[in-house]
């Protein structure tokens, strides 16, 4: 008896080992190899297939290359900071593949197909997961898909609406006001300064972000960033695993740490959010920020579907979206206002002509938000560096169901990348001029600039497009219109151009500018 017993313990044993060899066998051969045939079927140009790793081992090889030294003072940063997917393409042309571990990811640099992945009319597009890390960073309506994204983006809405950002136009002016006054401070009796603005100019987005979002100056919200730029690049570090299944889960230093980070985030804003929700119960709560809009808007919601299911936000992912303001809130438009001043220095000219039209608006007196959407050669100049310095360098969708893409048909679960810096960069879309800083290119508006195609655009594009556009935007008019009444810049001898991605585009070296009081 004992016998048989043992016997049909090790059947069941070798047709588990049998199950489960086959299952890894579909994951990091047949799968992938079935996916590379049909793709090359179609005319599609794939990469070699590397067992499980893929094409990570060469793209961390160029990449850690490029960043090794400092390129050339010039804009063409394409080899920089995507060195193995230019490589790629100009291998294997604009219709290729390369394995991101054991999963082809397609290119699409045509504008067309560009504008049908980013409309999702069809619902046929689904946005990538991260790895199980990425949960602790900026989700939100960043991450929600289907009627969870609706419902969070119907909320928050209102927030981000014109005339809400014009009571947040204080929060800009004192927060900028600050930041240059205290660089007037630094000025010699020669009336020139030398500064890292880079720090600086997080520093002002931070505080900017805490006046408008939060109510709070930067010191209350110091700890925040501090936190979550660590977090940031931990994970940018864990990437390099993301195609493993489980080495996330595991207890390494650096996913603990990651996780700690969320802890201590969430326990940060839980009593920012706690502080509020109590004065806005004894009726002294300000809604003028963004966390009153939101808790307010939220509320609205609740009250006006109580006979309904699953209806306002919970607290959990009121934090999240809280989580997401502070992000994104701070980075995009610090990185947009660094690579506006060294761009500014790199073209004095065109420095001198924004100085002039923000003198002709306002001459010396306090910006205001009729005059910040009157300078029509900021705007140039603010569009022409989000288009060569992109803050986000590229956007990734995966298909959930059969569905035709132009002239491709493509299976559920492949993965598609939008290069958003290569297409900006691309001289079949912009010209021989690409790589050239030409604001005049904007000056009838972007659908002039780009003929109607989806070839622009560094906030995203339909209706998942970013919600905080005009709030970056308008900001960073703000900022560089107070440095353009109180300085003229230039590079400093000491200045490493050197654009690297960290999360967003950031200035490997720092951005050491010559600051002249006028």
């Amino acid at each position: 008896m004992m016998v048989e017993i043992g016997f049909i313990s090790m059947v069941i044993l070798c047709i588990l080992v049998v199950l489960l060899g086959w299952k890894v066998l579909e994951w990091i051969w047949w799968r992938p190899k079935k996916l590379e045939r049909l793709l090359k079927e179609q005319g599609i140009e794939v990469t070699p297939y590397n067992l499980l790793l893929g094409d990570l081992k060469e793209s961390q090889r160029l990449f850690k290359e490029a960043r090794s030294k400092p390129m050339n003072l010039s804009h063409h940063i394409v080899p920089r900071v995507m060195p193995f997917h230019l490589q790629t393409i100009q291998n294997y042309g604009k219709k290729s593949a390369f394995w991101f571990g054991t999963n082809p990811r397609l290119y699409i640099m045509d504008p067309e197909l560009i504008r049908d992945i980013l409309s999702n009319k069809f619902g046929d597009f689904a946005k990538i997961k991260g790895n199980s890390l990425s949960r602790f960073f900026v989700r939100g309506l960043l991450d929600y898909e289907g009627e969870k994204w609706v419902k969070h983006r119907r909320i928050i809405n209102p927030a981000f609406h014109m005339e809400k950002l014009k009571k947040m136009l204080s929060a800009f002016y004192t927060s900028s006001n600050e930041m240059v006054s205290k660089w007037e401070k630094l000025v010699t009796p020669e009336g020139r300064c030398e500064l890292d603005v880079w720090p600086e100019l997080q520093n002002l987005t931070g505080d900017v972000i805490s006046r408008a979002a939060f109510g709070s100056s930067y010191e209350e919200g110091r700890q925040i960033f501090k936190l979550q730029d660590e977090q940031g690049q931990l994970l940018m570090q864990s990437l390099q695993t993301a195609f493993l299944p489980g080495f996330s889960l595991l207890p390494t230093k650096r996913n603990k740490r990651i996780k700690e980070i969320y802890s201590e985030v969430r326990a940060l804003l839980m009593g920012i959010i706690s502080k509020r929700q109590e004065a806005m119960k004894a009726g002294e709560a300000n809604n003028d920020d963004l966390l009153g809009l939101l808790l307010e808007s939220n509320y609205n919601e609740i009250q006006e579907n109580k006979n309904k299911k699953n209806v306002g936000m919970t607290i959990d992912e009121v934090i999240k979206e809280c989580k997401l303001f502070y992000f994104a809130g701070q980075e995009t438009t610090s990185v947009l206002l660094v690579w506006t001043m060294i761009v500014l220095s790199m073209h004095p000219e065109w420095q001198v002509h924004a100085r002039e039209e923000v003198f002709q608006v306002f001459g010396k007196s306090k910006p205001n938000f009729d005059g910040l959407n009157h300078l029509k050669i900021v705007n140039m100049i603010l569009y022409e560096v989000l288009r060569l310095y992109p803050p986000v360098l590229q956007l990734s969708r995966c298909t959930y169901k059969n569905i035709k893409l132009g002239e491709i048909s493509l299976p559920p679960g492949i993965q598609l990348m939008l290069p958003i810096v290569l297409i900006h960069h691309d001289h079949e879309v912009w010209g021989e001029d690409a790589e050239e800083f030409k604001p005049e290119r904007f000056a009838e508006g972007i659908s002039k600039a780009t003929k109607n195609k989806v070839s622009f655009f560094p906030f995203g594009w339909g209706p998942r497009i970013c919600i905080g556009q005009n709030f970056a935007i308008i900001e960073a008019k703000m900022a560089l219109a107070m440095i353009l009444q109180r300085f003229s810049f230039e590079l400093s001898p000491s200045y490493a151009h050197a654009p690297t991605t960290v999360v967003t585009l950031h200035p490997q070296y720092g951005a050491q500018i010559i600051l002249h009081k006028l």
